[in-house]
């Protein structure tokens, strides 16, 4: 199983990023995938979702209208398109998998592997 995440980089405030999550060792079929972020000194948060079988979403309150996860089966690759962005935005920014049919959730101790992360700085 491997995760790997890239698209990270120094935005200015209002700009976008598209963040990619390449996976390979299992199918997004049976994995749903989540999006979560770490700040310095801070405790990890999830802020998108997708489900395995129907591609349902969900985001949390900080992502909801700005962020949006999408996910393409047969590349095995699931995105993160970031807009609007703002400096509380930075973080590191991971993938995770969880192995499950019944949507997704942005609980990261439920998760079973994680990518290693992309940095996401967002300053003028």
């Amino acid at each position: 199983v491997q995760i790997v995440e890239s698209g990270g980089g120094l935005v200015q405030p209002g700009g976008s990023l598209r963040l990619a999550c390449r996976v390979s060792g299992f199918s997004l079929d049976s994995y749903a995938i989540g999006w979560f972020r770490q700040a310095p000194g801070k405790e990890p948060e999830g802020v998108a979702c997708i489900s395995s079988v129907d591609g349902t979403t969900d985001y949390s309150e900080s992502a909801k209208g700005r962020f949006t996860v999408a996910k393409d089966n047969a590349k095995n690759m699931v995105y993160l398109q970031m807009n609007s962005l703002k400096p509380e935005d930075t973080a590191v920014y991971r993938c995770a998998a969880e192995r499950t049919s019944w949507g997704c959730r942005l609980i990261s101790v439920v998760y079973d592997y994680f990518g290693q992360g992309t940095q996401v700085v967002v300053s003028s």
